[in-house]
């Protein structure tokens, strides 16, 4: 649970940033996208907006986890990021708040989360064999 970060120029829309290079980030960000609608927006982290318009996030962050920017300028990454994107759509919230009321689940959240991203390639072909329509 990382709010350390806060932005000068927040975007009009929630933005998740995420790392444009990697198989399993876009891979994901679709389904996301798919889930959430046009109430978040995703870019990757390799868009030059980025760098100019949120200068106060560090690049290395993109390196490791996705980032979700909120309109009030709060910072989010790793496993809430994910869950507050998802709570973006009104089905599901539920994540989210079992994550805020969780620390214990917290934890293993952020564990799971940095676990899959230390291994993206291993997961990328975990979820193109078991998840259906994945490319």
């Amino acid at each position: 649970m990382q709010r350390s970060i806060h932005v000068a120029t927040p975007p009009a829309s929630p933005l998740l940033v995420f790392d444009g290079d990697c198989n399993l980030c876009r891979l994901w960000v679709r389904r996301w996208q798919q889930m959430t609608g046009a109430s978040v927006d995703y870019l990757p982290a390799q868009d030059p907006r980025i760098a100019a318009q949120f200068p106060e996030i560090p690049s290395r962050q993109y390196d490791t986890a996705v980032v979700l920017i909120e309109t009030d300028g709060r910072v989010y990454s790793g496993a809430e990021a994910v869950f507050r994107t998802w709570a973006h759509n009104p089905d599901r919230q539920w994540p989210l708040r079992g994550y805020e009321k969780s620390p214990p689940l917290a934890s293993l959240a952020e564990w799971v989360y940095h676990l899959v991203a230390g291994n993206r390639t291993l997961f990328s072909q975990l979820t193109r064999w078991f998840c259906k329509g994945a490319p």
